[in-house]
């Protein structure tokens, strides 16, 4: 009896003591754990007003990537108030913001550390074209022509159609996008006009020939289903039905760098390239068309 008496008090001290221990561990590790959570909390707080890790100024954010607008006007889009924590940026979010406006095609935003600050890297979309559903041209829009082409340089207003701009794939943008963001930035000389619908399809084919032709284009003109005219530096061209042989009434005109030379153009009221292999004059006040002079 006296032998278990004994080891059953010993059985209790351990006990006792593997409490005491159990107990002081707890508290020690509540303690490393205050600890922790109020260090990561005054770091938190200090990063957010660190002068290291704040964006101060619009400066701070690098822009790449850009050709057709400014850093300036690029910097403008981005939802930013200064000065800025750096851990309160969400790059995807500008990103997506920036790619929610019409002149950026694409965007990537990341943080930079060394020196603070961030990196935008845009791909523009970059517009080669101002169209209107007609001729009205909006304030700000160029209206050179050639002497002896009708510029109608009607301005813009209220009921009358709304002008944009066309980047190569037929993208329309409103003119507002580029010119509120940057008043110094040259628009496209060349115009588009009529229903955007009718010829957004055909428009990368269009203008790639038109980009390509060594006589200058300064309009093209779908408002008559009928008959695709060009405003060109030679004159007006009637083209008839735009079709498959656009490309091939585009070269036939590039053929024609001559044609100066040859026959006064203040005389000629239209080419005719309906049929791209017999081109034709139309002279003013002359009935009977008149077949292009070969250089």
């Amino acid at each position: 009896m006296d032998t278990i008496g004994t080891v059953s008090q010993s059985e209790l001290v351990r006990r006792r003591r593997q409490l005491r221990r159990s107990r002081r561990q707890k508290v020690f590790q509540a303690c490393w754990q205050l600890l922790a959570v109020s260090s990561l909390a005054g770091f938190l707080l200090w990063t957010t007003t660190s002068p290291a890790l704040v964006i101060d100024t619009p400066e701070q954010v690098e822009i790449d990537g850009n050709e057709f607008l400014s850093d300036q006007a690029i910097r403008s889009l981005l939802p930013l108030s200064y000065p800025q924590s750096m851990l309160q940026v969400r790059p995807q979010e500008l990103a997506r913001e920036l790619e929610s406006q019409g002149p950026i095609a694409k965007a990537s935003v990341s943080r930079e550390l060394f020196p603070p600050g961030l990196k935008v890297t845009v791909q523009e979309r970059y517009p080669v074209a101002i169209a209107s559903e007609g001729n009205a041209i909006a304030p700000g829009v160029p209206t050179d022509t050639p002497p002896g082409l009708n510029s109608n340089p009607a301005v813009g207003s209220p009921g009358m159609p709304s002008v944009g701009l066309l980047d190569e794939r037929g993208m329309w943008m409103p003119l507002e996008s580029y010119t509120d963001l940057d008043p110094t930035v040259q628009l496209p000389q060349l115009r588009a006009i009529g229903p955007l619908e009718q010829y957004r399809s055909s428009w990368e084919t269009v203008y790639q020939s038109i980009r390509r032709s060594p006589i200058k284009i300064y309009e093209i003109n779908w408002q008559d289903p009928a008959n695709l005219i060009l405003k060109t530096e030679l004159g007006v061209v009637h083209c008839g039905p735009y079709s498959p042989r656009f490309g091939e009434q585009v070269t036939r005109l590039g053929q024609m760098g001559d044609l100066p030379n040859q026959i006064d153009l203040a005389q000629i009221a239209y080419i005719d390239l309906t049929n791209p292999d017999r081109p034709s004059l139309q002279r003013i006040g002359v009935t009977a068309p008149q077949t292009v002079p070969t250089p």
